[in-house]
């Protein structure tokens, strides 16, 4: 097997773990160091968008986008996207309106209902920072990996 084809994976899981890294960075600056939040969904940029628009970049760019697999990667990209943005958020809200149920509640014991995430999905600017941010990447490790190995 060529190291292309492990490339295709590759260069999205460290496009994944660069994007963690960054919106970690970003956090620590404003909150202070939380090593829980290395590894937090949510937030400035969006790795889940950041990895799928990577593995579009480089499958697109090894097989051609004129392929099965490209495809392949655009549908998977979608259906993350798409999570990211609109399912967790509704769940992040769920979380927020739970929570503050719980606490205008008077006569419960609140330490069997637990403080949920309210902050679990994307706004639309992450996920988008997150597709600059992977394609971005993506295209200059493939660059610099052709680079490498000339």
């Amino acid at each position: 097997m060529e190291l292309t084809s492990y490339a295709m994976f590759i260069i999205p899981l460290i496009v994944i773990i660069l994007a963690q890294t960054t919106k970690f960075i970003r956090f620590s600056m404003r909150h202070g160091i939380d090593w829980n939040y290395l590894f937090t969904p949510g937030h400035m940029p969006s790795a889940h968008s950041a990895f799928v628009a990577a593995l579009i970049v480089t499958v697109g760019y090894y097989d051609g986008v004129d392929t099965g697999a490209f495809a392949v990667a655009v549908g998977f990209a979608t259906i993350v996207i798409y999570d990211a943005m609109r399912i967790r958020m509704q769940i992040g809200e769920q979380g927020k309106f739970l929570n503050e149920l719980v606490r205008e509640l008077d006569k419960i014991d609140r330490s069997k209902f637990p403080h949920l995430k309210e902050r679990v999905g994307h706004y639309g600017r992450e996920v988008l920072a997150g597709v600059i941010f992977g394609a971005g990447m993506a295209y200059t490790l493939i660059i610099l990996l052709r680079s490498l190995l000339s």
